[in-house]
């Protein structure tokens, strides 16, 4: 029988993902042609930008402010782009199905966005937490130390 009143009481879990990410072969990032154009957008909107984290709560408590905000490759990492299945791309990113456009797209503003080093690097961050886990921080305060 069931007890539709009865709750779990408030509590901490570990978690811990191990797995192997498949690199595809790719050009060392200082000899990237494309990388003069995360530069150029780097200075263009560093002076105005946010966490993207905070921006979307509109409360910027849990940003570590404390350092300079990072640039975070988006929907496509730099060392992937030459893995990317140009059609499920496509999809997403109309226009972007031409192999020698990737690279520029990869460094353009439709796959960057600003974070603080707490949502970028730490143990919450996109590069650290679960991408379910990620998502759901955006909603829950303090979900992830």
């Amino acid at each position: 029988m069931s007890q539709p009143d009865r709750q779990v009481a408030a509590h901490e879990q570990a978690a811990s993902h191990r797995y192997t990410v498949h690199y595809p072969e790719h050009p060392p990032r200082e000899g990237d042609p494309h990388y003069k154009d995360f530069e150029a957008y780097r200075r263009r909107t560093k002076d105005t930008a946010q966490c993207a984290v905070g921006t979307h709560r509109q409360d910027f408590s849990e940003c570590d402010l404390t350092h300079p905000l990072e640039l975070h490759h988006t929907h496509v990492e730099f060392s992937l782009q030459n893995g990317v299945d140009l059609a499920w791309l496509e999809r997403d990113y109309p226009g972007i199905s031409d192999p020698e456009q990737v690279g520029a797209w990869v460094e353009s503003a439709d796959n960057l966005q600003w974070l603080c080093r707490a949502h970028h690097r730490g143990p919450g961050g996109i590069h650290t937490a679960a991408a379910a886990d990620y998502e759901a921080e955006k909603y829950v305060r303090g979900l992830i130390s």
